[in-house]
């Protein structure tokens, strides 16, 4: 099975995704980048991928850097560069036959020319909702274990279920 990545445009999600793009506008940029990174750090334990977040300079000017946080890697690109060509750089460095690059982007430039590399592409939204069916999938999952915990500490064995059942029947024939 190929190792996959995905590599996130960090801005281009904020301006896609509306709980980060009502962030940005309201100047919280700050929050946005924060929770984006949340968000994804929740996804990346259900997405079996290894994600790569990249902002660009444009808002932070002469921070470039690289750090691990939140068991993603967060890329801040050099002042002079933008985060489409870092990302489209870095996606063709790592896009071998053992591994399978996916970048999320809405930028269709950004889409085609990494998609000539061999990665593939998840618009902003795409992203958003696949993020939004893993945590129903996340929320069934656990409200099911929680069921099935409940009914295994049920007091009462089998038998003695099947015999309040027949009596409920048989006390409600006679209401």
């Amino acid at each position: 099975m190929k190792k996959q990545i995905l590599i996130v445009d960090a801005y281009n999600m904020i301006g896609n995704w509306p709980k980060l793009a009502k962030l940005k506008k309201a100047d919280h940029l700050e929050a946005a980048r924060d929770e984006l990174l949340r968000i994804l750090s929740n996804y990346h334990k259900q997405s079996n991928s290894e994600i790569i977040v990249v902002f660009d300079a444009m808002f932070v000017p002469g921070l470039s850097k690289s750090y691990k946080q939140f068991n993603l890697e967060v890329v801040w690109t050099d002042e002079g560069q933008t985060a489409d060509s870092y990302i489209e750089s870095l996606a063709g460095k790592l896009q071998t036959s053992l591994t399978q690059v996916t970048v999320a982007t809405s930028d269709q430039a950004e889409q085609w020319t990494v998609f000539s590399q061999g990665a593939l592409r998840k618009p902003a939204w795409e992203l958003y909702q696949d993020i939004k069916r893993a945590n129903k999938e996340v929320h069934a999952t656990a409200r099911r274990y929680q069921d099935e915990n409940a009914v295994r500490h049920s007091p009462f064995n089998e038998q003695q279920l099947a015999d309040l059942a027949a009596l409920r029947d048989h006390l409600s024939k006679h209401d």
